[in-house]
């Protein structure tokens, strides 16, 4: 998964063409230590997406020009537009299933 700061996330999300999932995150964050290795379990079965997490202490800014307010929240991108997010810690099978529901 790759790291996005306040910097790239324009590029690397809003102009990206096709999937991007961005896992916004915390290292204090208990829910988000435990999903993230579920986050790079998936992302190796679905090269097709881009799989990237935003530290939401160190890229307040993003964070808040998307209304973070708990996390883990996931948003999925479709052609650099917003598409759907879920909020809170899930499996790999309902990440997986969310993820083919926007394909």
């Amino acid at each position: 998964m790759q790291s996005l700061s306040e910097s790239d996330f324009q590029k690397e999300v809003l102009e990206s063409k096709g999937l991007v999932l961005v896992d916004f995150w915390a290292e204090w964050c208990g829910p988000c230590r435990q999903l993230g290795p579920i986050l790079e379990s998936v992302s190796l079965n679905m090269p097709e997406v881009k799989f990237c997490k935003v530290n939401v202490d160190e890229a307040p800014n993003t964070a808040a020009s998307f209304g973070i307010r708990s996390i883990p929240s996931m948003f999925l991108f479709k052609d650099g537009k917003q598409v759907d997010m879920k909020v809170g810690f899930t499996s790999a099978e309902s990440v997986t299933s969310w993820i083919n529901g926007h394909k």
